[in-house]
């Protein structure tokens, strides 16, 4: 399977059990909501967050391009999950719910993939990685100075030539004296 496709279900299946839980949670305790709903939505940022951050840690290619799509599909197939779990497991829910979960609820789940998916590929790809051991590392680094050159070699100078500077093409040198 593709990429975006792993990560675009995965990230669906996470938000459509937390939507149903958070939907379960509110039959029984209707009043009592906002520290297991900061509580979910800060797993489910954290998740898209350090996901993301690992596939740009481990410089996965083309991994922009699928977080962007994961975030599509993880938005409409979570909005499918939710309704699916709410019937099955809160209280029945029909087919009319269908239209506000594939537009305003899949649309924020879209948004809360990407976003963090974004912060995560940002911070992932700043992490420094470790480096080989040193001895690996300082013959690699003479084999990279001896292959590549330098994008402006210097002039080497010899200890016994003298190094006059140069006349700027601006300024021509005009002598005083009257032409013969």
């Amino acid at each position: 399977m593709s990429a975006w496709v792993i990560r675009g279900l995965g990230m669906a299946v996470l938000h459509g059990v937390a939507l149903t839980l958070l939907a379960k949670y509110a039959v029984y305790h209707p009043t009592d909501q906002t520290l297991v709903t900061s509580v979910a939505l800060a797993v489910l940022v954290g998740a898209a967050a350090l996901w993301s951050a690992l596939d740009a840690w481990r410089d996965v290619p083309d991994r922009g391009r699928a977080w962007f799509i994961a975030a599509l599909v993880a938005g409409v197939v979570s909005g499918l999950l939710y309704v699916i779990g709410r019937a099955v497991f809160v209280d029945q829910t029909g087919v009319s719910e269908l239209g506000g979960a594939l537009t305003g609820g899949a649309a924020f789940s879209a948004l809360l993939v990407l976003v963090p998916a974004g912060l995560g590929l940002f911070v992932g790809g700043r992490i420094g990685r470790s480096k080989p051991s040193d001895s690996e590392d300082s013959e690699d680094s003479e084999a990279d100075e001896e292959r590549a050159p330098s994008p402006r070699p210097r002039r080497r100078v010899r200890a016994e030539e003298e190094v006059r500077p140069r006349p700027s093409p601006r300024i021509r040198s005009h002598s005083r004296e009257p032409r013969a």
